[in-house]
């Protein structure tokens, strides 16, 4: 069946349910685009798992982020012991959780619970010299596709822990999009206003190393972190295995946006959960044309906000699957 005669037949399934049409508004648009992902007018969203990258950042000591690079690892035995914000929003809403060291600084961790795909203790200082090797760039990636391709849950949720890595995701998206570095640079875990002062100096100097634009592996080598580029190659995985993706927040778009330039097809099964407070979030949005389903001045990542989207994927799974037509419950439809 050619794909815009499926797509009439989708519309036609949604504006034939006991509502005037339209009325259930982006969950409308979100039941369409589920359709589409599993090929079927009768989706299916019966089960999430959440995925959280780590990696430290070598940029993180040069004083980009207001809490110490330390924080990377302790909040690592937190998501393992089940305490972060990740963990108790996971638990309410029924989501499976994966903690995954990518390349947290220290030794490694010894944890029988931890998924260890570590390259290394941090990236390097990507304000001096590239974060990482190319060779170091294709493991993450390939420790990405590994991930996001085994998995038996049909909607993934993709997070991350990195004391630094929005500083990462800024020059990752400038350089990409071809934007001023200016322009993506926020706080972060919550810097004041010498902190946002310093912070976007070091990464001014950090984006004059390389041309203006780059291509996105490019990007990922010179600026990214370890934990940034898995979740880019996991994304295309999961997507490329006919799985919904709940892309969270600033750095995680970051990573589907490198994710759709190395892969494009993998984008229509992104559904973008939230618009985060980060400043840089709403350009990379608005360069991606995505309109994120929730607005609730979040900025922890983790893949909070992508949780929190889900109970919406599994309403409108079941609104198009389960919700009565016109014609099957004996109402009336319009004059």
């Amino acid at each position: 069946m050619l794909q815009t005669d499926f797509q009439s037949l989708i519309q036609k399934a949604i504006d034939s349910k006991t509502k005037p049409v339209g009325s259930l508004g982006r969950i409308e648009a979100l039941a369409a685009q589920l359709a589409r992902i599993q090929n079927t007018l009768m989706p299916v969203a019966a089960s999430c798992g959440l995925t959280l990258f780590a990696g430290d950042h070598g940029m993180a000591l040069a004083g980009v982020s207001a809490y110490p690079q330390a924080v990377t690892r302790q909040m690592v035995m937190n998501f393992l012991g089940g305490g972060a914000a990740a963990n108790v929003f996971a638990r309410t809403l029924g989501v499976d959780v994966e903690v995954v060291d990518c390349g947290v600084a220290g030794e490694p961790i010894n944890a029988p619970s931890l998924l260890s795909r570590r390259l290394g203790a941090g990236t390097a200082n990507a304000i001096e010299r590239p974060a990482m090797t190319a060779v170091e760039l294709d493991k993450a990636l390939a420790n990405g596709r590994a991930i996001g391709g085994d998995s038996d849950h049909d909607t993934a949720c993709f997070g991350e822990m990195g004391i630094g890595n929005t500083s990462s995701a800024s020059l990752v998206a400038a350089k990409i999009l071809g934007y001023p570095v200016a322009d993506l640079v926020g706080r972060g875990t919550g810097l004041a206003d010498d902190g946002l002062k310093r912070k976007q100096a070091l990464l001014e100097a950090a984006a004059g190393r390389t041309p203006d634009s780059l291509p996105a592996d490019h990007a990922l080598m010179e600026y990214g972190g370890f934990e940034i580029a898995t979740m880019t190659g996991a994304m295309t995985a999961a997507a490329g295995a006919g799985r919904v993706v709940l892309v969270d927040g600033f750095i995680a778009t970051v990573a589907a946006l490198c994710a759709r330039e190395l892969s494009p097809g993998c984008a229509a099964n992104f559904v973008y959960a939230h618009r985060s407070a980060e400043a840089g979030h709403a350009r990379v949005l608005e360069a991606l044309a995505a309109k994120p389903l929730l607005d609730l001045d979040m900025r922890l990542g983790e893949g909070t906000g992508a949780l929190l989207a889900w109970p919406l994927v599994q309403a409108a799974a079941a609104m198009l699957r389960d919700m009565a037509s016109f014609e099957s419950a004996g109402v009336s439809g319009p004059a």
